[in-house]
């Protein structure tokens, strides 16, 4: 999914549930867990914020600059979820 894909299902959502509804993350389909969602991070800020040789930076190894990825951090785990999301997850 790319960034304008998410931000258009959202606008939908928004526009379907409210825009105060809380998002988080399903997680483990066949065990599936509820998360909250702490933040944002995006692969350049990863890389940036690493040493040179560390290889937690993201992207592609041996590329120099990362793949531009967004990714969605979770903030913690909620409870148990439910199989069916990724049934209706469109």
């Amino acid at each position: 999914m790319t960034i304008e894909e998410l931000i258009e299902r959202l606008e939908e959502y928004r526009d379907a549930i409210g825009g105060d509804a809380e998002v988080r993350l399903m997680t483990q389909q066949q065990w599936p867990f509820e998360n909250r969602i702490c933040g944002l991070a995006s692969s350049e800020e990863i890389a940036d914020c690493c040493d040179d040789d560390d290889e937690d930076a993201g992207g592609e190894e041996g590329q120099g600059k990362p793949a531009p990825v967004l990714f969605l951090v979770e903030g913690g785990q909620i409870g148990y979820g439910s199989k069916k999301a990724w049934e209706v997850a469109q």
